[in-house]
């Protein structure tokens, strides 16, 4: 038994509460997806310096051994969420895949190498031009861009007014993005740019059909993470039961669709830790 004693937390939909009983019915044949940041990560003022929450190698090294897989489904590139949630060479993470870049790059544990896609000729080009068009808008004050491999973000959590920064470029950023067949993903005070055609939707499907799982639960904090949720909700609705949790409340298009709405990562990795000892419980 683990060193959490919580009850573990019951959903409040009726879905909710059949997918959590499938994956404690069946854990090998489960997948447990997660998103990183504000999900096992505090979100910080600097992308650069967030780390997994202390207690989230602890619990998915208790929990990954005991289900089909855990799927760590982020932006970010594979090797960054890896370093940053300090994944790699852990004893019992052997079942932990990262699908950095929104599925465009893969991680697993077994190889511990990063097997990718290629690079979008877009992005090169809208790296190039985004200071321009920042120093145009005279918002350089506050904001500033984020390379991030085969995507490019801009956040304004910064700025004097970091809403009407962020409100601002919404529409500048999007046109750009455009004319070089990219999309714009808005996040918490974010606007990042990558390709069309990948989203944790289609990532977590399209890895839920891989394995075969027969539940899934997955959890994630942002607008990024609505196309997670409506994927787990398609596998409900063709018999595949599913948990959508939500960490925090700060995106209430996301914590209203949510099975189980939580405060934050310590939660979040608190209810892993829970979900590990009923499961070890009922074995």
């Amino acid at each position: 038994m683990g060193s959490y004693s919580h009850a573990l937390p019951e959903p409040t939909t009726a879905a909710g509460r059949e997918g959590l009983a499938a994956v404690l019915q069946r854990p090998s044949e489960s997948v447990v997806a997660l998103d990183f940041d504000g999900t096992l990560a505090e979100i910080v003022p600097d992308p650069e310096q967030a780390r997994a929450h202390p207690a989230t190698v602890p619990a998915l090294a208790r929990l990954a051994p005991l289900v089909k897989s855990v799927v760590v489904v982020t932006g970010r590139p594979a090797g960054v969420a890896v370093r940053y949630g300090g994944f790699a060479g852990v004893e019992g993470l052997e079942h932990l895949v990262v699908l950095g870049h929104y599925g465009a790059e893969r991680w697993d544990a077994v190889s511990g190498t990063v097997h990718a896609q290629p690079e979008h000729s877009g992005v090169a080009a809208v790296r190039a031009e985004l200071p321009g068009l920042l120093d145009s808008m005279g918002v350089w004050q506050g904001t500033w861009i984020e390379e991030k491999g085969r995507a490019v973000a801009v956040h304004t959590r910064r700025a004097e007014d970091p809403r009407a920064a962020f409100e601002a470029l919404r529409e500048p950023v999007a046109d750009l993005a455009a004319r070089h067949g990219l999309i714009v993903e808005p996040g918490r005070l974010v606007l990042e740019v990558r390709p069309p055609g990948v989203d944790k939707g289609i990532a977590l499907a399209e890895y839920v059909r891989e394995v075969n799982a027969s539940a899934v639960v997955y959890a994630g904090d942002d607008l990024g993470d609505l196309a997670a949720f409506a994927a787990v909700e398609k596998l409900r609705s063709d018999g595949v039961p599913g948990l959508l949790v939500c960490s925090g409340s700060e995106v209430p298009e996301l914590a209203e669709r949510a099975d189980l709405p939580l405060p934050g990562p310590a939660a979040v990795v608190a209810f892993l830790a829970d979900l590990a000892d009923r499961i070890e419980r009922r074995a």
